[in-house]
């Protein structure tokens, strides 16, 4: 199972959809089997671009102030044996995994944990959970309007592939993001880090 992650679109009100400031988010989300978004998605209307990719949830962001079904102020989730959680407002820093699952996901345990908020994205493995921030595609490292990150999840019953991508290059105003993978596998023995 693919999964595409999503945080902060942030769109202006100049900009209806994510793919008009290029094509790299709709390449994202084409080989997506579910599309979750870390919330502040501002605008109502991404939620429907982006549903014609894919299923989409959403954990409600400081900025989404509006309803849709589609929308809770966090999402968890099981797939493929996996138990994912999702929270918009969660700064990590280096602090346990514990207070942030505390103050996330009201302390519920998950195997990956996804956040939004920061803009920056974040891709590690601590404490025996997978902690994801697909940083922004518009607004990246808060910076003006241009493209910038998202993420994907490749899910099977033992292993999680979890890639930060590079959405394109906006002209004149370079795309501030770092890519990065990381892979974890379990077995008997737990879950380690294998790539």
């Amino acid at each position: 199972m693919r999964v595409a992650l999503l945080s902060d679109t942030h769109l202006p009100s100049l900009i209806r959809q994510l793919d008009e400031l290029g094509t790299g988010p709709g390449e994202l989300l084409a080989s997506a089997d579910l599309i979750l978004h870390a919330g502040d998605v501002t605008a109502p209307s991404v939620l429907d671009w982006c549903e014609a990719f894919a299923p989409v949830l959403v954990a409600r962001g400081n900025n989404d102030i509006f309803e849709d079904p589609r929308l809770a102020d966090h999402q968890l989730l099981d797939l493929e044996g996996w138990r994912l959680g999702m929270t918009h407002e969660l700064r990590p820093e280096s602090r346990p995994i514990s207070v942030l699952l505390e103050q996330g996901l009201n302390g519920e345990k998950v195997d990956v944990l996804i956040a939004g908020d920061t803009h920056v994205e974040r891709l590690e493995f601590r404490e025996d959970v997978l902690f994801l921030n697909p940083g922004s595609p518009t607004l990246p490292h808060h910076k003006e309007y241009r493209l910038g990150t998202g993420a994907v999840l490749d899910i099977t019953r033992d292993r999680i592939r979890a890639e930060v991508l590079l959405l394109g290059q906006t002209e004149g105003s370079p795309n501030p993001g770092t890519p990065s993978t990381l892979e974890i596998a379990r077995d008997d023995s737990g879950i380690q880090v294998v790539g």
